[in-house]
């Protein structure tokens, strides 16, 4: 696609960590111009490259140059990608989509909302029919799609490859990033050497979100699956990616080399479609016993693949497996971009 026919997107939250990752992931993106940043007041009327930097990757140019703006809908794109926090997304996301904006919706305010697609295209692409009641009932001009909790994604991911074999009971107890806390987060003191078990409100968006996202859009309303989800979430000294230890019981009978065919054989729209951002393999097995680990695997598959290892028989749940995910890339700002490119794809960015 031309620079010229690219389709102008902004950013909301875009100084903070998760923001950053939109801004690199968009820098060259095929489809994608950005073209618009906006910020708090604090940062307001800055030049972007004015702001501090926090990721490896180099600044882009463009968006060095860019003016950051505070929050307006009248002076950004249509479509916007958030990564505002929680405490002020509410109502600054639901403006932009009254005002006819498309928010492509980082934080976790909409997500179990009765309208609100909570999507990973992979899975749940035909949520995105929601969409038509948000204009009937909320009369926003504009729309709202959520991505997951970053570890729900993982989880989601991994269970919906088993779908055929119909899991039933699933534990999980994530080891999170410290990155996940955003900038400047977990405190030294509280970090270095240290296993922190607990995170606000962690346990229950794992519990609830993955629900929502393997259940069906019933035309009218979403309806959860029918799963017991039990987890337990845990903050560990690591910079970048999020494991989990799971363990499911299916109500169908099933082997382990009947699990790890479903792994690799797992797809959707996004592989189908060819999206830009979607890995060509959304569920990558490793086989080492010792695998997946966070400093060697997390940066693999440009961080937009679920990585999972260590599939044995569970004597109590029936199978059990460790996952990998990169909670800033395809825990957040790399699975708006896939929504946004599926939606596309789809004609819906129209």
């Amino acid at each position: 696609m031309s620079a010229a026919a690219k389709i102008e997107v902004g950013v909301l939250g875009a100084t903070g960590v998760v923001g950053q990752h939109f801004v690199a992931l968009l820098a060259e993106h095929p489809w994608f111009r950005l073209a618009w940043l906006g910020a708090s007041e604090r940062s307001g009327g800055k030049r972007y490259g004015e702001l501090p930097w926090r990721l490896a990757a180099p600044l882009p140019g463009d968006a060095a140059r860019l003016e950051v703006k505070t929050p307006d809908p009248d002076e950004a794109p249509k479509i916007v990608f958030s990564a505002l926090d929680a405490s002020v997304a509410g109502e600054v996301e639901k403006e932009f989509a009254s005002n006819g904006h498309i928010v492509l919706s980082n934080a976790r305010n909409y997500r179990m909302d009765a309208l609100v697609p909570l999507l990973i295209p992979e899975i749940n692409a035909d949520h995105l029919d929601a969409l038509a009641l948000q204009k009937k009932r909320k009369g926003w001009s504009g729309a709202m799609v959520a991505n997951p909790n970053c570890s729900t994604i993982f989880l989601a991911m991994a269970l919906a490859a088993l779908r055929e074999f119909e899991p039933e009971r699933v534990m999980v107890t994530t080891l999170q990033a410290l990155s996940g806390a955003g900038h400047p987060g977990v405190s030294s003191l509280d970090a270095t050497g240290n296993v922190i078990p607990f995170i606000a409100g962690e346990e229950e968006k794992i519990e609830n979100e993955t629900r929502k996202i393997l259940g069906e859009f019933r035309g009218e309303e979403f309806e959860s699956a029918k799963i017991g989800i039990s987890a337990q979430a845990t903050r560990v000294p690591v910079v970048n990616g999020h494991t989990e230890a799971v363990s499911v019981g299916f109500r169908k009978g099933v082997k382990t080399e009947e699990i790890l065919a479903a792994f690799e054989r797992f797809s959707g729209k996004p592989q189908a479609k060819k999206l830009p951002s979607a890995p060509v393999r959304p569920i990558v097995y490793l086989d080492g016993a010792d695998r997946p680990q966070p400093r060697i695997d997390v940066e693999r598959f440009g961080g937009m693949a679920v990585q999972v290892g260590r599939l044995r028989e569970c004597p109590v749940m029936g199978h059990k497996f460790v996952l990998l995910g990169h909670n800033t890339i395809r825990g957040a700002a790399g699975a708006a971009v896939l929504n946004a490119e599926l939606m596309r794809a789809e004609g819906l960015l129209n």
